[in-house]
């Protein structure tokens, strides 16, 4: 018997839009036998951060998942565990979520406390050297020699570094930035390609960016890592029409 190929697909920031994330995994027909790349930003924006991340704990249960930590994450991991957060995050989406886990019981916060802490990584490098981090890194010698960590879910020099890239500029050129030579791949979220005024994954260098906006007006977006091949939801802004995101 010849065994099914499996695949590998990568969903962007989801900002707490989880009728997006069913619709996504629904059109793209993903299988429990394929992996699952979450590139983080599970949280804030629209009102269901505390069943998205329900429903990525039991995801994790029943298929291979690969969870990324992004800057939200981090912000609501403090939030649950010390009560306190800035004004900044509160700005940024951060009071949907803290108005949805007014509703949450004490055993489901320690449970996202743990999948919070212990369950996301800081990024994955997979067997054909493609990278997967929520934004990216400023080393020039790679992420193992990144100095400070959090750059991973913060960093937005990797992007605009490939953005204002001659395309024209040889590899070989000692002008080419080295960070776009170390990796096959890097699959990034956490700056909307809606800046862009784009509602698609955006390829620039070895970068692609998957995170088409769903935290705004924008959808989200699944994406099979080698075909390319994409499904969107529609726009979160349709699917929560009583809400603003972040807006």
């Amino acid at each position: 018997m010849i065994k099914a190929m499996t695949k590998t697909y990568v969903i962007g920031d989801v900002h707490g839009g989880l009728r997006a994330l069913h619709q996504v995994l629904e059109r793209s027909q993903a299988s429990k036998n394929d992996t699952l790349i979450f590139l983080g930003d599970y949280v804030d924006g629209w009102s269901e951060s505390p069943q998205v991340l329900d429903f990525l704990i039991d995801l994790g249960k029943k298929q291979y998942c690969i969870f990324i930590r992004g800057n939200h994450d981090e912000l609501l991991l403090n939030y649950l565990k010390t009560n306190d957060y800035n004004q900044e995050w509160f700005k940024h989406g951060g009071q949907s979520t803290i108005d949805a886990y007014q509703k949450v019981s004490e055993k489901t916060r320690l449970e996202h406390i743990d999948f919070l802490e212990n369950q996301l990584r800081d990024y994955y490098l997979d067997e054909q050297n493609r990278l997967f981090i929520h934004a990216g890194f400023t080393n020039v010698n790679g992420i193992v020699y990144e100095y400070y960590p959090r750059l991973f879910y913060w960093d937005r020099t990797l992007w605009e570094t490939a953005l204002s890239l001659n395309p024209e500029l040889s590899k070989e050129s000692p002008y080419y930035p080295k960070r776009f030579l170390l990796y096959k791949e890097i699959f990034i979220g956490h700056t909307p390609t809606t800046r862009l005024n784009e509602t698609i994954p955006i390829h620039k260098a070895c970068v692609w960016n998957i995170d088409t906006g769903a935290a705004f007006y924008g959808p989200l977006t699944i994406l099979d890592a080698d075909s390319k091949e994409f499904w969107q939801s529609e726009p979160l802004s349709e699917l929560y029409p009583n809400e603003k995101g972040r807006n």
